[in-house]
């Protein structure tokens, strides 16, 4: 693993490294209301949970991901999950060049609140200032209009839809068919003005 496991912490949210310990509290969190997980995979048993952690951390041991789970800080309590993903490590093997922040949902209780603009202000501010990567994408399936209403109020640019790219998830969805995947990206010096912007929302 090239990465070590690290916390990022804001003002209303703490993004901290993925376990085996956080199953219970995710599968609670998750089971209070499941309407708006059409196009996300959240399990919705403990096993089911385990097996979600358990690849989550297989991808982390080949720096192909970073999860984290969201915890609201006033009470601390889960209030979801985060990552990193697709990792390009084109520059060596310091940091990585290029990434993608996705796989993230949220409680019910907790979206459109200031918990999902801090945490891509966190993940972006340890991309781009602290990784220095040359590209972040911000992926979606291309049917999930609230999520890439979300994407583009932050000011990340549309590059297209790959046809047939990923494998559907969700409610919404057939087990086992693929999705189309609408691609955002932010490049290094489009990151100041949307820093702004997410700071101005949180």
């Amino acid at each position: 693993m090239r990465l070590e496991p690290f916390t990022l912490r804001g003002r209303t949210v703490q993004l901290e490294p993925l376990d085996e310990s956080h199953a219970a509290a995710l599968l609670h969190v998750a089971d209070a209301d499941r309407s708006t997980f059409s196009y996300t995979m959240v399990p919705d048993d403990l096993p089911s949970m385990h097996a979600y952690i358990d690849g989550l951390l297989h991808d982390a041991a080949a720096d192909a991901a970073v999860p984290f789970v969201q915890r609201r800080l006033h009470d601390d309590t889960v209030v979801g999950c985060t990552r990193f993903l697709d990792m390009k490590w084109w520059n060596g093997p310091g940091a990585p060049a290029e990434v993608e922040i996705g796989g993230t949902w949220l409680a019910t209780a907790a979206q459109r609140s200031a918990i999902n603009s801090e945490a891509k202000l966190l993940l972006l501010d340890q991309a781009f200032d602290r990784w220095r990567v040359h590209r972040v994408a911000i992926c979606t399936d291309a049917r999930n209009e609230r999520s890439r209403r979300a994407i583009e109020r932050i000011g990340a640019t549309f590059e297209g839809v790959l046809r047939n790219h990923r494998a559907a998830a969700g409610s919404a969805s057939v087990s086992g068919t693929a999705r189309d995947t609408a691609c955002y990206s932010i490049l290094p010096d489009e990151w100041p003005a949307i820093r702004d912007r997410l700071r101005g929302g949180t």
